[in-house]
């Protein structure tokens, strides 16, 4: 079911000192600030060769990485993205095995335009899992 890593998020207090820690010190090649309203988040993606680091940073005091940052001031991992060649197969087998999908369980479109799901931390050790159709 799982193919490559796309993405590991690192939700962060101040998304341009990150951007700039990423892109001046580590010397990574960032992409623009991009605002994404119906996930309560601004994301800036560092490319690496074989994957992406997504930081995060939230968009109102509703969204979800807000919370997180009132847990972990400092920021922190937040999730692990996963490619899946089909989201709603891939969203039904894994329902069948008693993993929980969060929301109402239908895909939300994603920061690169493709459909997402969240999966419950609880039911794979502590981590949320996100999964993106390619």
């Amino acid at each position: 079911m799982l193919g490559r890593i796309n993405h590991i998020a690192i939700a962060v207090p101040d998304l341009g000192a990150a951007t700039a820690a990423y892109r001046d010190i580590l010397g990574a090649r960032v992409s623009q600030a991009q605002a994404l309203p119906e996930h309560g988040v601004t994301v800036v993606f560092v490319e690496l060769q074989n994957a992406k680091v997504e930081l995060l940073s939230p968009l109102g005091d509703a969204s979800p990485i807000a919370a997180f940052l009132d847990k972990n001031p400092s920021g922190g991992m937040h999730h692990i993205c996963y490619e899946v060649e089909d989201i709603l197969a891939a969203r039904d087998q894994l329902k069948h095995a008693g993993a929980r999908v969060l929301g109402d369980g239908e895909p939300k479109i994603g920061a690169h335009g493709k459909p997402v799901l969240f999966l419950h931390p609880k039911d794979f050790f502590g981590t949320l899992i996100e999964l993106e159709q390619v």
